[in-house]
């Protein structure tokens, strides 16, 4: 079958020594047409490898520090959520001002569009991997959270968490003031693509920079992987449309849009509220 596409393909080619000719353009062959038509048909549509000598983790995080993130997703039952807030709202503080521990409470919060009754933390750890096990060892000598995990347990329905690097680009997260609401906005990318990601984000940050609405660009490391999360922080929803449609009066989103939606095989967005203590207002 391909012979045959490939014979009808060949009508309508002038070829020369090192270029075919096609509706008046001129093509360069890049390759050697050695081997069965075929394999040279086939090859018009393989992706040439790039080869990397680095792991996109080094190509694309900060170098100048450190921090090795955890985020948590709670679904928690819906008649237990008031209770489930106050139990964080009494345990979670006191972890993230406690100098022993070498984490910190970056933001915490409810979701109000998107997956209902889900609660969000976003952690922070300086030192890497070695801080997240000396604080894991830590808090499994600590009763009171010991008592709050056991009494968390009752509420919740599922759980789950990622580690995350953030990308070096973007600001690191800093405690806001308030009030606002945030945008979490997750992309599930196709393997292989996120330092193509990367470099395209990396322009398009300084577009969406403007009203200081980014607040921190991550990607995973274990857990789901070759996903991407970009939080960010807006007044109220009617600034977010506002935001985000002044995106596309600037030179370049257009683009970058462009050449990365193909990258995704899933995005989901949440708006989310910061829970009192949340260092994110």
């Amino acid at each position: 079958m391909a012979t045959k596409v490939l014979q009808r393909v060949g009508c309508g080619l002038k070829h020369t020594r090192n270029a075919f000719v096609a509706n008046g353009q001129l093509f360069a062959i890049t390759r050697g047409l050695s081997g069965s038509p075929d394999s040279w048909f086939k090859s018009l549509f393989v992706r040439k490898v790039d080869p990397r000598k680095d792991a996109h983790s080094h190509v694309l995080a900060k170098k100048e520090d450190n921090n090795l993130y955890k985020i948590q997703f709670h679904n928690v039952k819906p008649e237990c959520l008031d209770d489930y807030n106050e139990l964080c709202e009494d345990v979670l503080p006191s972890i993230h001002a406690d100098p022993e521990y070498p984490c910190e409470l970056v933001g915490t919060w409810n979701t109000w569009y998107g997956e209902q009754d889900q609660a969000v933390h976003l952690w922070r750890y300086r030192g890497g991997y070695p801080a997240l096990t000396e604080v894991m060892n830590k808090l499994r000598q600590n009763k009171e959270f010991i008592n709050y995990r056991t009494e968390r347990g009752k509420m919740l329905l599922s759980r789950r968490n990622q580690l995350l690097l953030e990308f070096s680009f973007w600001n690191e997260p800093t405690p806001r003031p308030g009030p606002n609401i945030y945008e979490l906005r997750s992309y599930q990318l196709r393997p292989g693509t996120m330092i193509e990601w990367g470099n395209y984000w990396a322009r398009a940050i300084e577009i969406r920079q403007h009203s200081q609405e980014a607040v921190g660009g991550f990607f995973s490391q274990i857990g789901s992987l070759y996903q991407v999360h970009h939080l960010w922080a807006y007044k109220d929803l009617q600034s977010r449309e506002n935001v985000r449609n002044s995106a596309w009066q600037r030179e370049g989103w257009d683009e970058v849009v462009y050449y990365t939606v193909p990258l995704i095989q899933h995005m989901e967005s949440r708006i989310m509220i910061p829970m009192k203590t949340s260092p994110l207002k």
